[in-house]
């Protein structure tokens, strides 16, 4: 039997464009579902947007747990292990689990004509195969790119999240927030619940969810929340009660574990879900009180102990990094703010690193050796063209940019480390090296 490493080869090479080939499509996907038989035996909850989407994944995937159901989520991509994206019960799943499931999608994607998935939509495929073998009593999906296409969408949500809809992927979902409003709405289905946390959201996503006849819920005008730095309050509208008696509230909850300020617009999403599931899926208010306290999602504001400060953050978009630097803002005073960045190159690079304008001391800029990484000496040039301030200097790697920043940082100091996935994994492998 094949292991890990060997399917994970495989994977990477069934698609002419690699591990990093997007072709955006449910034909694919489809035909190897069918050929494995796949049913939806629990309820299922599907998660898209911009930015928030591994959070309110991480909230929805406590909260049911501690509700005790046995709950299956994937999620991508991951940081160290490929098990990451595969958990039952908040467990990565092991190997050998992991590799029978390959296994079984490989069978299936020859009877169906040899049938050239991309490393996505085989990991999704797997990924509810192992879900099924662990006869687990609810799903939740992460949407990998965009929504409509996405290989998630072969499967039908119970109740569909979009976290929030921002400028990303655009060679894929389009230029405007329209364009993009309408490919997150794809994985809304007709009478099932379908959340937007979205302050604003798209005109696009409003028409979508009224033409297939969605239970649209907005933020701000179904459900919603308010709070201070102690403790904060969900409120959600019954849309089978009219008055004030309508109103759900659950208050005095704990911020949650997650760091940041858009965290209480994630965990209201993710309350949203819990709301309009709670027939099928009881969970009680001692279940969402641990959920949200209870957790951890590694590289989201990731706070390393120790000093000087280290922060990790997977931030490698205008939105995301907007949220970065709020953060840094609410962190109190630090003598020296040095960034360790590496970027993909097909993101808005210009537009993310402007967010922290004025705000670094040293930008310590790394190359990235994976396919679509960005050269540092493109960094290097955002930053200076752009007058963000701080010194520059370029790296090779992201591990020789951070050992760098350690050398120079004292403990008053802080070492920021963002951008893509790739960056911070990096770091992470150099952190868990003994010194």
């Amino acid at each position: 039997m094949k292991s890990l490493p060997d399917w994970l080869l495989h994977l990477e090479n069934l698609h002419p464009k690699g591990q990093a080939g997007i072709e955006l499509g449910l034909d694919r996907v489809s035909r190897v579902k069918a050929a494995l038989q796949q049913r939806q035996d629990c309820p299922l909850i599907i998660v898209g947007g911009t930015n928030g989407k591994g959070s309110t994944c991480a909230y929805l995937e406590a909260i049911y747990s501690f509700a005790g159901f046995r709950v299956g989520c994937y999620t991508s991509p991951h940081l160290l292990d490929y098990n990451e994206r595969i958990r039952v019960d908040r467990v990565p799943v092991d190997d050998e689990l992991l590799c029978q499931a390959f296994a079984r999608v490989e069978a299936a994607r020859q009877s169906a004509g040899r049938v050239a998935l991309t490393y996505f939509e085989f990991g999704t495929l797997a990924a509810w195969e192992v879900f099924a073998a662990a006869q687990v009593e609810v799903v939740i999906l992460e949407v990998g790119l965009g929504g409509r296409l996405d290989a998630v969408n072969v499967y039908d949500a119970d109740c569909a999240v979009v976290t929030g809809i921002a400028l990303d992927h655009t060679e894929w979902l389009g230029l405007t927030r329209e364009s993009i409003g309408f490919e997150k709405a794809g994985i809304y289905r007709a009478g099932k619940p379908a959340i937007c946390a979205d302050p604003e959201p798209p005109q696009s996503l409003l028409d979508h969810a009224t033409a297939i006849g969605a239970d649209l819920r907005l933020l701000g005008r179904d459900f919603g929340y308010f709070g201070d730095k102690t403790q904060w309050t969900f409120w959600a509208r019954d849309t089978q009660r009219q008055g004030e008696s309508a109103l759900l509230r659950r208050g005095g909850l704990a911020n949650p574990a997650l760091r940041g300020a858009c965290q209480l617009r994630n965990a209201s999403a993710a309350l949203a879900v819990i709301d309009v599931l709670k027939q099928q899926l009881p969970a009680s208010m001692q279940a969402v009180r641990r959920g949200l306290i209870e957790l951890e999602l590694p590289g989201r504001f990731q706070v390393v102990p120790g000093r000087p400060t280290i922060m990790l953050d997977v931030a490698h978009n205008p939105q995301a990094v907007a949220g970065l630097a709020d953060n840094l803002g609410n962190m109190g005073f630090f003598e020296k703010t040095i960034a360790v960045v590496g970027m993909l190159g097909d993101k808005d690079i210009a537009g993310a690193l402007a967010a922290l304008a004025g705000k670094i001391d040293l930008w310590l800029l790394a190359g990235l050796d994976v396919p679509r990484g960005a050269p540092a000496k493109v960094l290097a040039a955002v930053v200076e063209e752009g007058k963000l301030g701080g010194d520059v200097e370029s790296f090779a790697s992201p591990t020789e940019a951070f050992s760098c920043a350690a050398k120079r940082a004292g403990e008053n100091d802080r070492i920021l480390v963002f951008g893509s996935f790739y960056t911070v994994a990096d770091v992470m492998r150099a952190l868990k090296q003994p010194a």
